[in-house]
Protein backbone atom coordinates (compact mmCIF):
# COMPACT_ATOMS: atom_id res chain seq x y z
CA UNK A 1 0.00 0.00 0.00
CA UNK A 2 3.14 2.39 0.67
CA UNK A 3 4.10 1.57 -2.29
CA UNK A 4 1.75 2.67 -4.21
CA UNK A 5 1.11 5.87 -2.67
CA UNK A 6 4.71 6.15 -3.31
CA UNK A 7 4.72 5.71 -7.05
CA UNK A 8 1.08 8.13 -7.39
CA UNK A 9 3.09 10.57 -5.28
CA UNK A 10 5.99 10.72 -7.79
CA UNK A 11 3.59 10.55 -10.56
CA UNK A 12 1.71 13.53 -9.32
CA UNK A 13 4.86 14.99 -8.75
CA UNK A 14 5.61 14.72 -12.76
CA UNK A 15 1.93 15.27 -14.09
CA UNK A 16 2.25 18.82 -12.15
CA UNK A 17 5.57 19.68 -13.62
CA UNK A 18 4.42 18.56 -17.41
CA UNK A 19 1.74 21.62 -17.01
CA UNK A 20 4.24 24.17 -17.60
CA UNK A 21 6.16 23.14 -20.33
CA UNK A 22 2.86 22.10 -21.70
CA UNK A 23 1.58 25.36 -21.03
CA UNK A 24 4.65 27.34 -22.75
CA UNK A 25 4.46 25.03 -26.27
CA UNK A 26 0.45 26.39 -26.53
CA UNK A 27 1.49 29.48 -25.87
CA UNK A 28 4.00 29.00 -28.81
CA UNK A 29 1.58 27.81 -31.27
CA UNK A 30 -1.13 30.87 -30.16
CA UNK A 31 1.83 33.33 -30.95
CA UNK A 32 2.67 31.44 -34.51
CA UNK A 33 -1.11 31.51 -35.30
CA UNK A 34 -1.92 35.21 -33.77
CA UNK A 35 0.86 36.57 -36.00
CA UNK A 36 -0.64 34.74 -39.46
CA UNK A 37 -4.39 35.60 -38.19
CA UNK A 38 -2.63 39.50 -38.28
CA UNK A 39 -1.01 39.31 -41.39
CA UNK A 40 -4.08 37.09 -43.19
CA UNK A 41 -6.40 40.33 -41.92
CA UNK A 42 -3.85 43.20 -43.56
CA UNK A 43 -3.30 44.57 -40.09
CA UNK A 44 0.05 45.66 -40.59
CA UNK A 45 -0.49 48.73 -37.81
CA UNK A 46 -0.99 46.09 -35.29
CA UNK A 47 1.02 43.06 -36.54
CA UNK A 48 4.38 45.12 -36.13
CA UNK A 49 4.07 46.37 -32.56
CA UNK A 50 3.21 42.64 -32.05
CA UNK A 51 6.17 41.24 -33.42
CA UNK A 52 8.46 43.28 -31.85
CA UNK A 53 6.53 42.49 -28.24
CA UNK A 54 7.22 38.92 -29.05
CA UNK A 55 10.82 39.55 -29.57
CA UNK A 56 11.91 41.61 -27.19
CA UNK A 57 9.81 39.49 -24.37
CA UNK A 58 11.69 36.49 -25.66
CA UNK A 59 14.92 38.66 -25.77
CA UNK A 60 14.67 39.63 -21.77
CA UNK A 61 13.42 36.63 -20.60
CA UNK A 62 16.58 34.54 -21.94
CA UNK A 63 18.91 37.58 -20.94
CA UNK A 64 17.89 36.90 -17.59
CA UNK A 65 18.12 33.30 -17.73
CA UNK A 66 21.42 33.35 -19.01
CA UNK A 67 22.48 36.13 -16.38
CA UNK A 68 21.80 33.90 -13.42
CA UNK A 69 23.20 30.80 -14.98
CA UNK A 70 26.44 32.93 -15.47
CA UNK A 71 26.23 35.20 -12.51
CA UNK A 72 29.80 34.87 -10.12
CA UNK A 73 29.65 33.99 -6.94
CA UNK A 74 31.96 32.82 -4.38
CA UNK A 75 31.48 29.21 -4.02
CA UNK A 76 32.50 27.96 -7.55
CA UNK A 77 33.15 24.55 -8.37
CA UNK A 78 35.41 22.61 -11.22
CA UNK A 79 31.87 21.59 -13.04
CA UNK A 80 30.41 25.27 -12.24
CA UNK A 81 33.67 26.59 -13.88
CA UNK A 82 32.93 24.29 -17.01
CA UNK A 83 29.50 24.78 -17.09
CA UNK A 84 29.82 28.22 -17.50
CA UNK A 85 32.35 27.99 -19.95
CA UNK A 86 30.44 25.83 -22.53
CA UNK A 87 29.50 27.16 -25.66
CA UNK A 88 26.03 25.19 -26.09
CA UNK A 89 24.74 27.68 -22.85
CA UNK A 90 25.16 30.63 -24.44
CA UNK A 91 24.18 29.47 -28.12
CA UNK A 92 21.10 27.93 -26.63
CA UNK A 93 20.05 30.99 -25.12
CA UNK A 94 21.15 33.02 -28.61
CA UNK A 95 18.88 31.19 -30.10
CA UNK A 96 16.06 31.90 -27.12
CA UNK A 97 16.10 28.54 -26.03
CA UNK A 98 17.11 29.66 -22.15
CA UNK A 99 13.32 28.88 -20.50
CA UNK A 100 12.81 24.92 -22.48
CA UNK A 101 16.54 24.40 -21.21
CA UNK A 102 14.87 25.23 -17.40
CA UNK A 103 11.92 23.25 -18.19
CA UNK A 104 13.93 20.38 -19.30
CA UNK A 105 16.16 20.53 -16.27
CA UNK A 106 13.03 20.22 -14.12
CA UNK A 107 11.86 17.21 -15.74
CA UNK A 108 14.98 15.77 -15.69
CA UNK A 109 15.12 16.36 -11.70
CA UNK A 110 11.25 14.63 -11.20
CA UNK A 111 11.85 11.82 -13.68
CA UNK A 112 15.08 11.04 -12.40
CA UNK A 113 13.86 11.85 -8.61
CA UNK A 114 11.12 8.56 -9.65
CA UNK A 115 13.35 6.31 -11.48
CA UNK A 116 16.33 6.89 -8.89
CA UNK A 117 14.37 6.38 -5.57
CA UNK A 118 14.15 9.91 -5.10
CA UNK A 119 17.85 10.93 -5.49
CA UNK A 120 16.22 14.92 -5.61
CA UNK A 121 13.83 15.62 -3.48
CA UNK A 122 10.62 17.52 -3.70
CA UNK A 123 12.32 20.61 -2.37
CA UNK A 124 15.04 20.26 -5.13
CA UNK A 125 12.60 20.57 -7.62
CA UNK A 126 10.80 23.50 -6.44
CA UNK A 127 14.33 25.21 -6.19
CA UNK A 128 14.23 25.09 -9.45
CA UNK A 129 11.37 25.81 -10.45
CA UNK A 130 11.54 29.52 -8.74
CA UNK A 131 13.83 31.03 -11.01
CA UNK A 132 11.01 29.67 -13.97
CA UNK A 133 8.37 31.38 -11.70
CA UNK A 134 9.78 34.59 -11.46
CA UNK A 135 10.58 34.72 -15.51
CA UNK A 136 6.92 33.81 -16.55
CA UNK A 137 5.81 36.73 -14.44
CA UNK A 138 8.56 38.74 -16.49
CA UNK A 139 7.14 37.32 -19.97
CA UNK A 140 3.89 37.77 -18.48
CA UNK A 141 3.90 41.50 -18.47
CA UNK A 142 6.52 42.05 -21.09
CA UNK A 143 4.37 39.66 -23.59
CA UNK A 144 0.86 38.64 -22.72
CA UNK A 145 -0.47 41.64 -21.23
CA UNK A 146 0.83 43.89 -24.15
CA UNK A 147 -0.53 41.82 -26.66
CA UNK A 148 -3.96 41.22 -24.92
CA UNK A 149 -4.00 45.16 -25.21
CA UNK A 150 -3.43 45.00 -29.05
CA UNK A 151 -6.32 42.16 -29.35
CA UNK A 152 -8.63 44.56 -27.00
CA UNK A 153 -8.04 47.03 -29.09
CA UNK A 154 -8.53 45.62 -32.78
CA UNK A 155 -11.67 44.43 -31.04
CA UNK A 156 -12.95 48.03 -30.13
CA UNK A 157 -11.68 49.71 -32.99
CA UNK A 158 -13.65 47.27 -35.20
CA UNK A 159 -16.97 47.07 -33.16
CA UNK A 160 -16.70 42.94 -32.36
CA UNK A 161 -19.10 44.30 -29.58
CA UNK A 162 -20.03 40.19 -29.21
CA UNK A 163 -19.91 37.67 -26.26
CA UNK A 164 -17.36 35.21 -27.58
CA UNK A 165 -14.41 37.71 -28.11
CA UNK A 166 -14.97 39.73 -24.64
CA UNK A 167 -14.96 36.13 -22.88
CA UNK A 168 -11.80 35.22 -24.50
CA UNK A 169 -10.19 38.74 -23.15
CA UNK A 170 -11.71 37.81 -19.96
CA UNK A 171 -10.12 34.35 -20.07
CA UNK A 172 -6.72 36.29 -20.81
CA UNK A 173 -6.91 38.40 -18.32
CA UNK A 174 -7.94 36.07 -15.80
CA UNK A 175 -4.68 33.74 -17.10
CA UNK A 176 -2.58 37.00 -16.33
CA UNK A 177 -3.62 37.02 -12.90
CA UNK A 178 -3.45 33.22 -12.33
CA UNK A 179 0.39 33.77 -13.25
CA UNK A 180 0.99 36.26 -10.42
CA UNK A 181 -1.00 34.10 -8.21
CA UNK A 182 0.81 31.55 -8.64
CA UNK A 183 4.14 33.22 -8.75
CA UNK A 184 2.77 34.00 -4.89
CA UNK A 185 2.06 31.00 -3.98
CA UNK A 186 6.28 29.87 -5.29
CA UNK A 187 7.28 32.74 -3.42
CA UNK A 188 5.35 31.65 -0.05
CA UNK A 189 6.07 28.11 -0.22
CA UNK A 190 10.12 28.37 -1.85
CA UNK A 191 13.06 27.01 0.86
CA UNK A 192 13.31 30.47 1.21
CA UNK A 193 9.81 30.93 2.96
CA UNK A 194 8.08 28.84 5.51
CA UNK A 195 4.88 26.81 3.77
CA UNK A 196 2.78 26.96 1.41
CA UNK A 197 -0.10 29.29 1.52
CA UNK A 198 -3.87 28.32 2.00
CA UNK A 199 -6.28 28.41 -1.22
CA UNK A 200 -8.33 30.75 0.62
CA UNK A 201 -5.94 33.44 0.39
CA UNK A 202 -4.20 32.25 -2.82
CA UNK A 203 -8.41 32.91 -4.19
CA UNK A 204 -8.38 36.73 -2.42
CA UNK A 205 -4.93 37.38 -3.88
CA UNK A 206 -6.02 36.08 -8.03
CA UNK A 207 -9.30 38.42 -7.37
CA UNK A 208 -7.86 41.55 -6.54
CA UNK A 209 -5.26 41.44 -8.94
CA UNK A 210 -7.79 40.32 -11.75
CA UNK A 211 -9.89 43.60 -10.46
CA UNK A 212 -6.99 45.58 -10.88
CA UNK A 213 -5.02 43.93 -14.02
CA UNK A 214 -8.53 43.58 -16.31
CA UNK A 215 -9.26 47.42 -15.65
CA UNK A 216 -5.43 48.25 -16.63
CA UNK A 217 -5.36 46.43 -19.95
CA UNK A 218 -9.12 47.39 -20.75
CA UNK A 219 -8.02 51.10 -20.45
CA UNK A 220 -5.05 51.32 -21.83
CA UNK A 221 -6.81 48.94 -24.73
CA UNK A 222 -9.41 52.03 -25.20
CA UNK A 223 -7.11 54.68 -25.19
CA UNK A 224 -5.40 52.47 -27.89
CA UNK A 225 -8.42 52.19 -29.77
CA UNK A 226 -8.64 55.55 -31.06
CA UNK A 227 -5.26 57.00 -30.27
CA UNK A 228 -3.40 54.25 -31.67
CA UNK A 229 -0.05 56.28 -32.61
CA UNK A 230 -0.29 58.03 -29.26
CA UNK A 231 -0.03 55.01 -26.91
CA UNK A 232 3.50 54.36 -27.42
CA UNK A 233 4.24 57.92 -26.17
CA UNK A 234 2.03 57.21 -23.32
CA UNK A 235 3.83 53.91 -22.56
CA UNK A 236 7.34 55.31 -22.93
CA UNK A 237 6.93 58.49 -20.56
CA UNK A 238 4.97 56.35 -17.99
CA UNK A 239 7.89 53.59 -17.83
CA UNK A 240 10.57 56.59 -17.61
CA UNK A 241 9.36 57.44 -14.60
CA UNK A 242 8.55 54.59 -13.28
CA UNK A 243 11.92 53.23 -14.15
CA UNK A 244 13.04 55.77 -12.17
CA UNK A 245 10.90 55.81 -8.84
CA UNK A 246 12.26 52.13 -8.91
CA UNK A 247 15.73 53.26 -9.75
CA UNK A 248 15.68 55.48 -6.68
CA UNK A 249 14.55 52.61 -4.53
CA UNK A 250 16.48 49.86 -2.72
CA UNK A 251 16.81 47.03 -3.55
CA UNK A 252 18.80 43.92 -2.86
CA UNK A 253 17.66 41.10 -5.95
CA UNK A 254 21.05 41.28 -7.45
CA UNK A 255 24.79 42.58 -7.14
CA UNK A 256 25.44 43.17 -10.79
CA UNK A 257 25.10 46.13 -12.07
CA UNK A 258 24.04 44.89 -15.52
CA UNK A 259 21.67 43.07 -14.32
CA UNK A 260 20.79 45.62 -11.83
CA UNK A 261 19.83 48.01 -14.06
CA UNK A 262 17.65 45.15 -16.33
CA UNK A 263 16.01 44.27 -13.18
CA UNK A 264 14.71 47.35 -11.91
CA UNK A 265 13.79 48.71 -16.02
CA UNK A 266 12.16 45.59 -16.38
CA UNK A 267 10.35 46.35 -12.84
CA UNK A 268 8.90 49.51 -14.48
CA UNK A 269 7.25 47.42 -17.33
CA UNK A 270 5.90 45.20 -14.79
CA UNK A 271 4.54 48.36 -13.09
CA UNK A 272 2.92 49.97 -15.90
CA UNK A 273 -0.07 46.85 -15.71
CA UNK A 274 0.48 45.88 -11.99
CA UNK A 275 2.51 45.77 -8.56
CA UNK A 276 5.22 44.49 -7.78
CA UNK A 277 7.18 44.02 -4.41
CA UNK A 278 10.17 45.82 -4.78
CA UNK A 279 11.70 47.01 -1.83
CA UNK A 280 11.75 46.02 1.78
CA UNK A 281 11.27 49.29 3.37
CA UNK A 282 8.59 51.81 3.27
CA UNK A 283 6.66 49.56 0.85
CA UNK A 284 3.26 50.70 2.26
CA UNK A 285 4.10 53.94 0.98
CA UNK A 286 4.74 53.57 -2.04
CA UNK A 287 2.42 50.85 -2.64
CA UNK A 288 -0.21 53.62 -1.94
CA UNK A 289 1.42 56.18 -4.21
CA UNK A 290 1.27 53.41 -7.24
CA UNK A 291 -2.06 52.80 -6.88
CA UNK A 292 -3.28 56.05 -6.19
CA UNK A 293 -1.37 57.00 -9.48
CA UNK A 294 -2.83 53.76 -11.54
CA UNK A 295 -6.61 54.61 -10.71
CA UNK A 296 -6.40 57.90 -11.61
CA UNK A 297 -4.18 56.83 -14.96
CA UNK A 298 -7.02 54.80 -15.81
CA UNK A 299 -9.51 57.61 -15.18
CA UNK A 300 -7.82 59.68 -17.56
CA UNK A 301 -7.10 57.09 -19.87
CA UNK A 302 -11.25 56.14 -20.17
CA UNK A 303 -11.98 59.75 -19.77
CA UNK A 304 -10.37 60.62 -23.34
CA UNK A 305 -11.50 57.70 -25.05
CA UNK A 306 -14.95 58.86 -23.68
CA UNK A 307 -14.58 62.52 -25.27
CA UNK A 308 -13.40 61.23 -28.75
CA UNK A 309 -16.23 58.67 -28.99
CA UNK A 310 -18.90 61.59 -28.00
CA UNK A 311 -16.67 63.82 -30.46
CA UNK A 312 -16.49 61.02 -33.30
CA UNK A 313 -18.67 58.92 -32.78
CA UNK A 314 -17.86 54.90 -34.37
CA UNK A 315 -19.47 53.70 -37.15
CA UNK A 316 -20.66 51.15 -35.51
CA UNK A 317 -23.62 50.96 -32.85
CA UNK A 318 -22.39 50.41 -29.07
CA UNK A 319 -24.59 48.47 -26.92
CA UNK A 320 -23.43 50.18 -23.41
CA UNK A 321 -23.31 54.20 -23.56
CA UNK A 322 -19.50 54.98 -23.18
CA UNK A 323 -20.61 56.92 -19.96
CA UNK A 324 -21.45 53.58 -18.07
CA UNK A 325 -18.50 51.72 -19.46
CA UNK A 326 -16.44 54.22 -18.19
CA UNK A 327 -17.75 54.56 -14.57
CA UNK A 328 -17.16 50.60 -14.68
CA UNK A 329 -13.75 50.67 -15.94
CA UNK A 330 -12.31 52.98 -13.24
CA UNK A 331 -15.12 51.71 -10.36
CA UNK A 332 -13.28 48.50 -10.74
CA UNK A 333 -10.00 48.79 -9.22
CA UNK A 334 -11.20 50.70 -6.58
CA UNK A 335 -13.11 47.55 -5.75
CA UNK A 336 -9.61 45.86 -5.82
CA UNK A 337 -7.89 48.08 -4.03
CA UNK A 338 -10.34 47.17 -1.16
CA UNK A 339 -9.98 43.76 -1.67
CA UNK A 340 -6.43 43.79 -1.47
CA UNK A 341 -6.70 45.87 2.04
CA UNK A 342 -8.85 42.82 3.47
CA UNK A 343 -6.24 40.54 1.88
CA UNK A 344 -3.07 42.35 3.91
CA UNK A 345 -5.82 42.76 6.83
CA UNK A 346 -6.51 38.69 7.07
CA UNK A 347 -4.56 36.63 5.05
CA UNK A 348 -0.85 38.14 4.29
CA UNK A 349 1.47 36.55 5.83
CA UNK A 350 4.13 38.30 8.18
CA UNK A 351 7.51 36.49 9.06
CA UNK A 352 6.47 35.83 12.65
CA UNK A 353 4.44 32.97 11.53
CA UNK A 354 5.94 29.67 13.00
CA UNK A 355 5.23 28.22 9.86
CA UNK A 356 8.81 26.51 9.75
CA UNK A 357 12.82 27.12 9.49
CA UNK A 358 13.78 29.89 7.86
CA UNK A 359 17.54 31.09 6.73
CA UNK A 360 18.62 34.32 6.95
CA UNK A 361 21.02 36.43 4.98
CA UNK A 362 23.65 36.46 7.50
CA UNK A 363 23.19 32.53 8.11
CA UNK A 364 23.72 31.75 4.15
CA UNK A 365 26.76 33.95 3.87
CA UNK A 366 28.35 32.31 6.87
CA UNK A 367 27.23 29.02 5.00
CA UNK A 368 28.38 30.32 1.70
CA UNK A 369 32.17 31.06 2.81
CA UNK A 370 32.45 27.17 4.70
CA UNK A 371 31.62 25.58 0.97
CA UNK A 372 34.19 27.93 -0.44
CA UNK A 373 37.15 25.09 1.05
CA UNK A 374 34.88 21.99 -0.59
CA UNK A 375 36.75 20.13 -3.03
CA UNK A 376 35.36 19.62 -6.51
CA UNK A 377 34.31 15.98 -5.38
CA UNK A 378 32.09 16.83 -3.43
CA UNK A 379 30.08 19.09 -5.02
CA UNK A 380 27.45 16.26 -5.84
CA UNK A 381 27.07 14.54 -2.94
CA UNK A 382 27.01 17.83 -0.85
CA UNK A 383 24.49 20.46 -2.86
CA UNK A 384 23.84 22.86 0.06
CA UNK A 385 24.87 25.87 -1.87
CA UNK A 386 23.11 28.42 -4.27
CA UNK A 387 24.47 27.14 -7.42
CA UNK A 388 25.16 23.69 -6.97
CA UNK A 389 21.63 21.94 -7.54
CA UNK A 390 21.21 23.67 -10.49
CA UNK A 391 24.75 23.06 -12.28
CA UNK A 392 24.47 19.85 -11.27
CA UNK A 393 20.92 19.25 -13.05
CA UNK A 394 22.42 21.16 -15.76
CA UNK A 395 25.45 19.00 -16.08
CA UNK A 396 23.05 15.69 -16.37
CA UNK A 397 20.71 17.26 -18.55
CA UNK A 398 23.15 18.21 -21.21
CA UNK A 399 25.42 15.22 -20.37
CA UNK A 400 23.02 12.03 -19.83
CA UNK A 401 19.76 13.03 -21.86
CA UNK A 402 20.69 10.77 -24.80
CA UNK A 403 21.23 7.38 -22.10
CA UNK A 404 17.91 8.05 -20.58
CA UNK A 405 17.05 8.44 -16.58
CA UNK A 406 18.37 5.49 -15.69
CA UNK A 407 21.51 6.08 -16.21
CA UNK A 408 21.49 8.64 -13.58
CA UNK A 409 21.69 5.03 -10.99
CA UNK A 410 24.55 3.60 -12.80
CA UNK A 411 27.72 2.68 -11.60
CA UNK A 412 29.46 5.94 -13.50
CA UNK A 413 27.55 7.78 -11.66
CA UNK A 414 28.05 6.95 -7.69
CA UNK A 415 28.39 10.14 -6.36
CA UNK A 416 24.67 10.30 -6.57
CA UNK A 417 23.69 7.26 -4.60
CA UNK A 418 23.45 8.68 -1.39
CA UNK A 419 23.13 12.51 -1.49
CA UNK A 420 22.73 14.41 1.38
CA UNK A 421 18.90 16.46 2.24
CA UNK A 422 18.89 19.47 0.06
CA UNK A 423 18.71 22.59 2.51
CA UNK A 424 19.51 25.07 -0.18
CA UNK A 425 18.19 28.51 -0.79
CA UNK A 426 17.63 30.72 -4.10
CA UNK A 427 18.95 33.78 -3.11
CA UNK A 428 16.51 36.09 -5.88
CA UNK A 429 13.35 33.74 -3.99
CA UNK A 430 14.52 34.89 -0.56
CA UNK A 431 15.37 38.67 -1.59
CA UNK A 432 11.90 39.11 -3.35
CA UNK A 433 10.61 37.02 0.42
CA UNK A 434 11.93 39.68 1.93
CA UNK A 435 10.31 42.44 -0.41
CA UNK A 436 6.85 40.40 0.04
CA UNK A 437 6.89 40.63 3.95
Amino acid sequence: MEQNKSFWSKFKSVFLNLIGPGFFLFDMVVDVWSVVSLYQQEAYIFLGPFVVILLGSSILVNAFSLLWYLEKDAKETRKERYLKNLRSLKILHVFQLGVPLRYASVLNTSIGGCSCNEIYTKDQVKYLKNDLSILRVIETFSESAPQLVIMLAIIFQRGEVELIPFLKAFCSVAALSVSVTMYYRSLRSSPATKAEPSWGSSAVYFLWNLLLIGPRVAAVALFASVFPCYIAAHFLCSWMVLFLCAWRLNTKFTKSAVEKCLYKATVGLIWYFSWFYLVTGRKKVAQILYHIWIVLDIGILCGVWVWQMKKSPPYFHLPIDPIVIFCVVTLLPIVGVVLMLIYYKFCHPTQDEPDGPTVTPKQDDQHSSEKESESPEQFISDNKGMRNIETDVLMVTLEHYNHGFRSLCGSENKSLESPEKFIGVNKRMRNLDANFF
